[in-house]
């Protein structure tokens, strides 16, 4: 029996969660390590998240996430299908980039940048997917079955959801196919709570000494 992949990165979301909630959807499971190793050749770029799977040590997101769904059929069935997924993954991550920065700025940026990403969403981002969804009448944004891309959506839709709970009103067909991807993905457990206090001073303490 392979190894469960082994996951390097601090007790929160960050960077890792898209992997979790990747192999969760890939009902893979996992192990964890939040003590980081950054002398020596452990970490290629000295940089996390680092996941240990099948042999190698990866780093870079975008990288480890691309393996991951290629293996587990998460990256659609040709060049055209994993070249619109990782077109929608990418734009989804520039969102979910604003999303993972939050923690960290200061208190009276916070309520600032939740509007700022409240308008990107609903002008910018979710008219893309709500027109893909409409338009390509399957309940998957690519092909007929949950890709990467349906995966890394609904993630940043939940983690949006957190700090604006009606942000999907204006999007009928994202409403709707957030419970198809809830229920095919099944996160559950492995879904991280919220940054807090305790996970951004350990990020400073890592990442900033």
């Amino acid at each position: 029996m392979a190894a469960r992949p082994k996951l390097h990165y601090p007790n929160g979301r960050g960077r890792m969660e898209s992997v979790r909630w990747v192999l969760a959807a890939a009902g893979v499971e996992i192990s964890s390590n939040s003590e980081f190793l950054f002398s020596g050749n452990h970490l290629l770029f000295q940089q996390v998240p680092m996941v240990e799977i099948d042999g190698m040590k990866l780093v870079q997101t975008r990288c480890i996430l691309h393996y991951i769904a290629e293996k587990h059929h998460l990256f659609g069935k040709d060049l055209k299908e994993r070249t619109l997924i990782d077109m929608y993954v990418e734009g989804t991550l520039d969102l979910l980039e604003l999303l993972i920065m939050h923690p960290f700025l200061k208190p009276e940026d916070q309520q600032k940048e939740v509007v700022n990403m409240a308008q990107k969403a609903i002008i910018r981002y979710f008219p893309v997917f709500e027109k893909v969804l409409r338009n390509h009448g399957q309940n998957f944004l690519v092909g007929n079955q949950l890709s990467l891309a349906d995966v890394i959506l609904l993630q940043t839709i939940l983690a949006l959801e957190e700090k604006i709970p009606n942000i999907l009103s204006a999007f009928p067909f994202l409403q709707v196919n957030r419970m198809v991807y809830w229920k095919t993905a099944e996160p559950g457990s492995k879904k991280k709570p919220p940054p807090d206090e305790i996970y951004v001073r350990t990020v400073y303490n890592i990442f900033m000494p």
